[in-house]
């Protein structure tokens, strides 16, 4: 029997609204269950997805300038990462602000209650004396939360997941961003950056079947909490990489016309053979694009962070006024 409350969650509502859009679209948030969480750990494992490895490298070469400049004025600060994930990278900037007794507050955010219980308790064993305050949230909620806090902020928006919104999208996010910071407060971002195509190509679509997996884990998850019947040999994933415009796009592809009930919505979703649902976006940046996000943003870029290869970039930024 279905709920009233199950009707209305907010999965319910993301595949009513993301389902009634030509092509159908899923958001990205939802891959993020306790299984997609487990996958995405071994995406960031993987040889072909470098991401994490130069994000990895740039935290530890970097790690040094990035206090000096985090911690300028002596000030304490709340040091807020927006889809901490597990922290694996941050924890370099951890250690390394509490071995030199940084005064600092560390507020991850995440919409996974599940990956957030794991930071937390390995936090607290690995960085003895973190002072933590987890939030479960989504991004804009988060900012509305921050919004009000007298406390000098230093928010991370790390791993590329800026490029989890097109161009457009990730103006309007970064803006709200800047509308919550004060003066002193800085933002340090990710950008995954244009490289050769095929090695982009790559990470999205691994020999491994693992971004498969992480994919079509949607339609699992959709199958158990919706009451969907999705059958997932009848859908494909395919990714693909656009090198002009630096966008990567992920779709799960309708191999036959099809009707997939959802016990939840009490109602049939018509597919036609080789319709798409768009599932997620990755666009790739150039420092021009980057200079662009920041000015139309009313940021100034203070330092960019590059791995040894250029293939990311963490680019400090703070107010332009």
């Amino acid at each position: 029997m279905v709920t009233a409350a199950l009707q209305y969650s907010a999965v319910a509502q993301a595949v009513v609204a993301g389902f009634a859009r030509k092509p159908k679209r899923l958001p990205s948030w939802l891959f993020y269950d306790e299984t997609g969480d487990k996958i995405f750990q071994s995406i960031m494992r993987m040889p072909e997805y470098y991401l994490t490895g130069c994000e990895y490298e740039i935290l530890q070469m970097h790690k040094t300038a990035l206090r000096e400049h985090l911690v300028a004025d002596g000030s304490p600060f709340n040091l807020v990462e927006l889809g901490a994930g597990d922290g694996f990278k941050t924890e370099i900037l951890l250690h390394h602000l509490t071995d030199q007794r940084v005064s600092f507050t560390f507020s991850p955010v995440d919409v996974s209650q599940s990956v957030l219980s794991q930071l937390v308790e390995r936090l607290d064993k690995s960085v003895p004396g973190l002072v933590i305050h987890p939030i479960h949230r989504k991004y804009h909620d988060a900012l509305d939360f921050f919004a009000g806090d007298a406390l000098r902020k230093v928010i991370l928006f790390m791993g590329a997941n800026i490029g989890n919104f097109t161009v457009e999208e990730a103006v309007s996010f970064t803006k709200s961003i800047s509308a919550t910071m004060q003066q002193d407060d800085q933002l340090l971002i990710g950008f995954d950056l244009k490289k050769d195509p095929r090695l982009i190509q790559a990470a999205y679509d691994d020999p491994h079947g693992i971004t498969r997996d992480f994919n079509m884990n949607l339609l699992v998850r959709l199958n158990r909490e919706l009451g969907a019947q999705f059958q997932l040999d009848q859908f494909r994933h395919y990714p693909y990489y656009d090198p002009e415009s630096g966008m990567t796009k992920s779709y799960l592809v309708s191999l036959k016309a099809q009707d997939v009930y959802f016990e939840a919505l009490e109602k049939h979703v018509h597919f036609d053979r080789w319709e798409v649902i768009h599932t997620e976006v990755s666009q790739k940046y150039d420092l021009e694009m980057i200079q662009q996000l920041a000015d139309k943003s009313g940021l100034a870029v203070v330092e960019v962070f590059y791995d040894c290869k250029h293939y990311f970039c963490d680019v400090l930024l703070a107010n332009s006024g």
